[in-house]
């Protein structure tokens, strides 16, 4: 792992090596799992029905470093009774060093979700698993696709890149 400063930061020195894009640290950020109609809902005999959200949020944490937090939420109803809600948010600080803007930008929204969701799919899985729900597999997501989009939908309202936003704590 690259040194870092206390703010998150990569240390300078490694800034001589050229552009660099680093997985410092992968973590938990938040996870929840409830069933709130347990033990009644196991014996519903109707389809589930499932609604999946995701977010990806980004935070700037020094001049090299950023935070990013994969966020899914998989709700599983079962005719009128929510068998399962599953949250989790994964996340993970990212140093990019040398970078232009541009490139940085593609990486957070890009390369870093990437990273993150086999964490994220395993977790999800567990956790409904855990709850006695039979086994359930998040499909791979294109998050170059999804990226493309939100571009797209950016420059139609004039805002800038995820690379832009100032650091965390520096008000």
């Amino acid at each position: 792992m690259s040194d870092q400063n206390t703010n998150g930061a990569i240390a300078p020195a490694d800034a001589a090596t050229g552009p660099a894009f680093t997985v410092e640290k992968i973590y938990v950020k938040d996870v929840s799992f409830e069933s709130p109609n347990a033990p009644a809902v196991f014996n519903e005999a109707v389809q589930p029905e499932l609604q999946l959200n995701l977010n990806q949020r980004v935070q700037r944490l020094g001049e090299n470093a950023f935070e990013v937090v994969l966020a899914v939420t998989l709700t599983c109803k079962a005719g009128d009774k929510t068998a399962y809600v599953a949250e989790v948010q994964q996340a993970g600080v990212f140093g990019l060093i040398g970078l232009e803007p541009q490139a940085i930008d593609v990486l957070l929204g890009t390369q870093c979700p990437n990273i993150l969701f086999p964490y994220v799919r395993s977790l999800v899985s567990e956790l409904i698993q855990a709850g006695g729900f039979p086994p359930f597999f998040l499909q791979p997501i294109n998050f170059e696709g999804l990226y493309a989009e939100t571009l797209r939908q950016r420059q139609e309202q004039g805002e800038t890149s995820l690379a832009d936003s100032e650091p965390a704590g520096n008000a």
